[in-house]
């Protein structure tokens, strides 16, 4: 099952780690530090250029290597969670 963060980008549920919202989670330090390693690594895709609501955390297979893919979506982590737990996932 697919998970619409936005636009035209949609991920795989399972490879899901973790749906953060933008104002709480980048408050700590850790947050903070956790994305910028992840932008310098390329590793960051920006779903919109409208202001960013959710971080989404995602494993996925490059290379044959798993790497954490930071999606940033202008949904709100609440919407995405409804969306995980309803019939919008996309099957």
């Amino acid at each position: 099952m697919y998970l619409h963060l936005g636009q035209e980008t949609v991920v795989d549920v399972k490879n899901i780690i973790g749906i953060y919202d933008m104002d709480t989670s980048t408050v700590s330090k850790w947050s903070r530090d956790f994305l910028t390693v992840a932008e310098k690594e390329g590793r960051v895709v920006n779903v919109s250029y409208e202001l960013p609501k959710s971080f989404i955390v995602c494993k996925e297979l490059k290379d044959g290597v798993e790497k954490e893919i930071v999606y940033i979506s202008p949904l709100s982590s609440q919407t995405l969670l409804r969306r995980t737990q309803s019939t919008q996932i996309i099957t």
